[in-house]
Formats: C-alpha cells, structure tokens, sequence
C-alpha cells in the first residue's frame, strides 16, 4: 500500500466533510429541498386526483415506454408519489413533504426547532398511519388503484396478525400511540397518573375527608362555640378518624361528640355554648391555637419536602428551580471542536542521533579545555528543536568565562547561533543549547490531546508548546493576568496567537468566555469572525465583530474600563474578591438578578500589531490599556497584546510594569530582547516558533505548537455551524469623557489650535527628531526664553507628543518619528 495512503483518505474526507459543513453549501441544500418538497407536494396533491387514470400509464414508464401522464407534476411526480404511497406507506406517504420541510428549515437556519425530535416523531407517525389505515381500509378502498397502508403497511398487518392476531395488531397500534405520546408531550405521563390514581373512599381508615366536609370544617359555627368564627387550617389527611364526614351543623342534633377538623385536631364542641365558663372558653381557645399552629408548622414543612422531591424528580415541569443555575443550558447542546479537525504532521523519528550528541558533547568539551576550563561532566536532554547540554565545571572556573566563549562554542559546533544558560535556575549545573540538525514540529493536536490539557482545572489553560525536555509546556492565563508578545516578522508571532486562542475554543464554552479581537492589519484574526454569536464581544450597532478602525478601537478599550468598573460594584455588593467567587454565589442562587446581579464571562482582548496601534493613536490607546491591566484581574478581563516592534517608544514603561507576562520570538538584536524581557536571548533563538517565555524570574525555552490557517478555519467552522447566541456579548456604552484613568496632563486634543504658540510644530519636530523632551533643548535650538519654552513643553504634553514631567530626566517622546508626528500635527490643525 502506497505511503500516507490513510493520511490522504482522511485529508479527502476532511475536504468533503468542510465542504458539506459550510454554511453556504448548507443553505443552498436546504433551498433544493424547499423546491424538492414543492415539486413532491404536487405530486401527491395530483395523484389522489388523477391516479387511476395515470395507473397504466406509469407502469408502461417503468417498462421503459414513452406515455404522457395526466399528473401535475409529470411522469417523474407520477412515478414517485405512485411509489410512495403504493409501494410504500400509503396515504401516510404524504407526511414526507413536512420532513423534508423541517430539514430544509434546520438547513438554512431559519428557525429554531427541535429536528432531531420532529423527525422521529414524523417518521414514527409514518409507521403509524400506514399500519393503522391497512387495518381499517384493507388492501385497497375506492377505485382499487390507492392502497391506504401501502405495502409496508400491508406487510406489517400480515406479520403482526400472523404471530399475535387483530388483538395484538390493536394493542401494537395502542403502545406506539402511546409512547408516541408520552415523547411528544410532557403532560402525558402526569395525565395518565392522575387518571389511573386510585382514590380512597370517605370512610375508609386514613382515608381523606370529601370535598364536601373539608368545606363544611374549615370554618366553625360562632353558635356552637360561643365566640366569634374562628378558621382552620390543616391538612388533607386524618389518622385514626371514624367518622370525618359528619358536618359541624350535625352537633345541633346528635349531641356532645368530637369534630375533626382538616387540620387534624379534635375539637370538642359543647351541646349548651351558653351556659360555658369564660375562663374555660379562653384555656380551650389558646390551646386550640397552639395545637393548630403547631399542625400548621408541620404541614408546611411536609409539603415544602413534597415540593422538593417534586423538583427533584421532574425535570421537564421546572424541576431545577431549586439546582444551581447551569450557564451552558442556553446553549446546552454546544460540542466542543474535535481533535480530527487538526492536522497530525509527519515527523522524522530521529530528531537527533546519539553520534551527533556524542560528537557535540566532545567538541564542548575540547573547546572548553582549549581555554584553560575543565569539566567534570556533561548530559544531553534532546528537545523538539533544541538540544540541552548541561556542564558541570571544575570547582574554581568562573561562569563568566564560559559565558565569554558562546561564538567559540557556536563555531566549533558549526552552528548558526547558540545559547548559553549559565547557571541553570535550581540546578548547580551551566547550560549549552544548541540547535537540531534535523527539527521536529510540535503540532497543536499533540498537545490538546495530552493528559496534562486534558485533566487540567486552569481557569483559562493556554497549551503553548513543549519545552527541551518534550514535555508540554501550559500557563494559566487566569494568574498571569495579563501577556505581551512580541517578535521580528516570520518569527511565529501569529501562529503563537493562534494556538492561544485555539487552546481556549478546546477547553472553554462559549458562556464561560468572551474574546475582544483587534486587528489593526485586519488579515491576522479576520478568520475568527463567525464566532461572533459564540465567543465574541463586541460594542453595541458595530457591524464587524473584529475591530479594525482605530477610532473603534479606542472606543471598545474605553468600553471595557466601564465594564470593569461595573463588575468591581457588583463585587462589592456580593462581598467577594474575585469573579470566581463571585460566579460561584451566583450560580449557587445566593444572588439574585432581580437585584442586577449576573454571569461574568472571562473576557480575553486581544490586540495585534499594538505598535501601529501606538503609532496612530498613541496616549489615547496606552491609558485604557495600562488602567486595564492594572484593575482587570480580579474582575476576570485578561489582556494580550502583540507586537513586532519591541522598542521602547512602543513597550513603554507603563507597559511592561503590569504584563509580567512575556512571550518572546526572535528579534533582531539585544536591546530589541531587553526591552521585552529585561535581559538578552531573544535574539539567539531560532525562529520559527522558537521562543523563550517569562511568567516569573527565568524564562522558559519552548517550542511553540503549529496552528495552521486551514486548521483554523475547520475549527471555526465546526463552532459557528452550532447554535448560537441571538447576537454577540454586548459590552456597555464608553464613558466619552473618559481620559484613560492617568494622573497628569489631560487627553490629546483638548487644546484648540488657535491657543498652540507659533513655534509648536517646529519644537514637536526637534523633539521627535532628538527623542528627548528636554525644555532647554527647545530653549536652546528656537533660541526663545525659558519661560516659553516651558509652556511650549506643556502644550507638547497636553497634545500627546511627549510624556509627562519625572522629575530631572528628559520627558518621554512618545512619537515614534516624523510620519507619525506629521499625522499628529494633522489631526490637531
């Protein structure tokens, strides 16, 4: 058999699976039905009109004649409905033209009914008819030329009555029916309960009193009791009573006896209420007051039990109103992306063979003691691109002289570039990773199909990649909170992004979560656009559910502050401290929506390419975005931004100091690599979904996972197919006075052009152009009073172009270069 024979079945069957899951494809199918059932309408309508007449002449189409049929819908129509309603199921036949109706309706997705469910009742009722109308009618009726049951009606009668008689025909037809019923409705099985329910008679022991008695005890007669009417109330039920139906108006002529009332408690009624002793009368009326409040507490408690066990069995009549609320029920038939839906890519077995370990270990170890450096032993753990060379040296050797030999070690190893982690973190031991000759790629599925994802209880598991070591390397966005990734371009920035966000649709459902995806380059997350009614959120009257205007974008960054802000309230009014806590008292109903308490999804934003972001928008967009990652967390909103410009002007300081969490693929140089992680490496990775990842105080070599764009697309498809919310998570109106939260200055653009001083634009371009905000530079290069130069300075902070004021140093440029200068000044003139 041909190699990757069964890889290139499952690839075919994959392409004609997607093609068929395709909601155009889907739609156009359902309109052929509509058409389908029409045409099969007519023919059965034209049929039972003109039937006899067409009998000879569709036998002499089947036998291969040419013969004109006096049916509407042609010999084809005469053909079908004479084989659907003779040859099969008779006149019940005509219950094919609704199935094919309701599948053309869940085809186009036009409505929302059950189809599974009116398919088996349909098909079940087809059964049905066709074996009732073959009891009643026979073989034929009328004319000879309909059978009413049709053959399969016929066939069924002979076998049945065969075997069981016309007793067990009927009874066959009585037990569908009846299970027909009982599926179809709800109200089946407690009708048929109350109906077959035996009832005790009125005398009976323990039995209950008659409608008639309760009516006449509930309410005592003030004549025989001496005071004032007195209501009792109790329960249905009296043990030990011999005689309950004996009415209050019967003590008149019968004498002294004991009433019992529906509440169970004997009252002894006096033939003479006269003559009664009032200090009696006030012992025996409280103490009928206790008695009946004591039944009357345990009543309660009796039926409250009875309701209980209700809810709990009948879970059709609204027997959860007593569970915890379950998020998913809106869309409680939501299936997860499957694993087949991702591609399993060939691998070599042998990313790198015991020779060239031994032949690199050996030429370390030359290199090293051609320096005057001995070591006392090394060990290779061989990773999916990466292999680790752990050194122990000599005592007396100074890490900083191996660290000194990193090009010596990379020329030696013939190898474009290596890395060098001296010390390894907990271990005593200095570490050469060197690169595979032979790389392996590390495919999505691999990881979601691990144990570690799959038993994982993260609140938001991120499978990323596997490390040196092959194992699967996976962080909790939940704790991070926030992540910022960076890298040149090629390096595998956006494939790291979607392995994020797949990793996510494996895991969470759609009522758990809720991304925010800006896409300024509107190409990179364009394809998660029909998850609109599933997994996104969006501002209310915004056409695109991916955000792409920059203007949107600050919008929906804004609107997200007030999100926040509302979430913190309702913390607060439920006096918990995080939205775990807070959705676990929800669902537990300890609070209520009726006191503007609700679910809080995870909200994950998303931004790339958060450099251009910057470039055009700049203050506006930093301080949403810093006042969001600073608060966020507690209230479950989770930010990530990506960028391939890791420079300072675009990772600011505000920036960095709350994403603790960084990503890093390769980039061009150092400092490039120390303004994402505050120290160099970076830049010494291989590229290709090669990255180096810090959530702590050492960051974490790893592989990142391959996410393909078709796979991307077969995942998204198989969601967005599936029932979902009547529209996107709305987020809340943005507070347009908003300013970003930020001490200091106030936002670009609230300074009139008329009010700027004459020489603004000449000292914005010399700051720009020296990249330092420094009022004697202005002062110096205009040659202009100090003075000026201040409030110069001060109308180059209101506008956005610099920072504000720290102290001594320099303020901060926060215009990249001219162009975006030139785009500032614009907008402000």
């Amino acid at each position: 058999m041909e190699p990757g024979f069964f890889s290139k079945v499952k690839r075919n069957c994959g392409i004609i699976r997607d093609f068929f899951c395709n909601p155009k494809t889907q739609f156009v199918l359902g309109v052929l039905l509509v058409a389908f059932s029409i045409f099969l309408l007519s023919s059965f309508i034209s049929f039972f009109a003109v039937g006899g007449a067409d009998q000879t002449a569709v036998e002499s189409v089947m036998s291969g004649g040419d013969v004109v049929t006096a049916n509407a819908s042609g010999s084809g129509g005469a053909i079908i409905a004479s084989y659907l309603v003779n040859g099969c199921f008779g006149w019940a036949a005509v219950l094919f033209f609704p199935l094919m109706v309701l599948w053309a309706i869940a085809l186009m997705r036009i409505g929302e009914l059950k189809t599974r469910r009116w398919t088996i009742m349909l098909l079940t009722a087809l059964v049905w008819f066709s074996l009732f109308f073959s009891l009643v009618f026979g073989e034929s009726v009328g004319s000879g030329f309909v059978s009413p049951g049709g053959k399969h009606g016929v066939f069924l009668l002979t076998s049945i009555r065969e075997y069981v008689g016309i007793v067990g025909v009927v009874l066959v037809l009585a037990l569908i029916l009846l299970f027909f019923m009982i599926y179809a409705t709800k109200e089946t099985i407690p009708w048929l309960q109350k109906k077959l329910t035996i009832e005790r008679g009125p005398l009976s022991r323990g039995g209950a009193a008659s409608d008639d008695d309760s009516e006449a005890t509930d309410e005592l007669d003030a004549e025989d009791y001496g005071v004032e009417p007195v209501a009792v109330v109790g329960t249905d039920e009296v043990d030990g009573a011999d005689e309950s139906d004996d009415t209050v108006d019967d003590c008149d002529e019968e004498g002294p006896e004991e009433e019992v009332a529906d509440s169970g408690v004997i009252i002894e009624l006096s033939e003479e209420p006269a003559e009664v002793d009032e200090d009696e009368l006030a012992a025996r009326f409280d103490e009928l007051s206790r008695r009946v409040e004591a039944e009357t507490i345990r009543t309660a408690d009796e039926e409250l039990s009875m309701e209980v066990e209700k809810a709990e069995g009948d879970e059709d009549t609204g027997g959860d109103m007593l569970r915890p609320i379950n998020p998913k029920d809106e869309l409680s038939y939501y299936k997860p992306p499957t694993l087949d839906l991702l591609d399993e890519y060939e691998q070599t077995t042998q990313a790198i063979d015991r020779d060239e370990q031994a032949k690199n270990a050996n030429r370390i170890v030359e290199v090293l003691k051609n320096f005057g450096i001995e070591i006392s032993s090394i060990k290779a753990t061989v990773g999916p691109t990466i292999t680790l060379y752990e050194i122990t040296p000599a005592p007396g050797i100074r890490i900083s002289k191996i660290r000194n030999l990193e090009d010596d070690i990379a020329m030696s190893l013939s190898a474009l570039c290596i890395r060098i982690v001296a010390p390894i973190p907990g271990k005593g031991t200095i570490g050469i990773e060197v690169p595979n000759a032979h790389k392996q790629i590390v495919p999505m599925a691999s990881l979601l199909n691990s144990r570690k994802y799959k038993e994982t209880d993260m609140a938001l598991p991120l499978a990323l990649g596997k490390t040196i070591s092959n194992e699967v390397y996976m962080v909790d966005m939940a704790k991070m909170p926030h992540l910022l990734v960076a890298g040149a371009t090629g390096m595998g920035k956006s494939v790291g992004l979607n392995a994020i966000i797949t990793s996510l649709l494996y895991k969470m459902h759609p009522a758990y979560l809720k991304f925010v995806m800006v896409d300024p380059k509107m190409v990179e997350l364009s394809l998660y656009g029909v998850l609109e009614k599933h997994f996104l959120a969006k501002l209310d009257g915004e056409d695109e559910p991916i955000i792409t205007d920059v203007n949107k974008v600050v919008r929906t960054l804004k609107s997200l502050c007030v999100e926040m802000d509302n979430r913190y309230k309702l913390l607060q009014l439920a006096s918990v401290r995080s939205v775990k806590e807070y959705n676990e008292k929800f669902l537990n109903k300890e609070l209520l929506p009726t006191k503007g308490h609700r679910f809080m999804p995870y909200i994950v934003v998303i931004i790339d390419e958060y450099g251009d972001l910057m470039m055009t928008a700049g203050r506006e967009v930093e301080q949403p975005i810093a006042r969001i990652a600073q608060k966020a967390r507690a209230v479950g909103i989770h930010m990530i931004i990506a960028t391939q410009r890791p420079t300072t002007n675009i990772i600011t300081g505000t920036i960095k100091a709350n994403f603790p969490a960084r990503m890093a693929f390769r980039v061009i140089s150092a400092i490039d690599s120390r303004t994402i992680l505050d120290r160099s490496g970076a830049n010494q990775l291989q590229g290709r979904g090669d990255m180096l990842f810090l959530a702590g105080n050492d960051p974490v070599r790893v592989q990142c996972a391959l996410v393909e764009t078709k796979e991307v697309e077969r995942v998204c498809a198989h969601i967005s197919k599936q029932q979902g919310y009547q529209q996107a998570y709305i987020l809340p109106e943005p507070d347009e006075t908003f300013d970003g939260g930020m001490d200091g200055g106030s936002a670009r653009g609230d300074i009139s052009s008329d009010k700027l001083d004459p020489l603004f634009a000449e000292a914005a371009r010399i700051v720009v152009l020296a990249q330092s905000g420094s009022t004697s530079l202005i002062q110096r290069k205009l040659e202009i009073g100090f003075n000026r130069a201040g409030r110069i300075m001060d109308q180059l902070c209101q506008t956005g172009i610099v920072g504000e004021q720290e102290g001594s140093k320099p303020r901060q440029v926060l215009c990249a270069d001219e162009a975006d200068l030139a785009f500032r000044l614009k907008s402000l003139m």
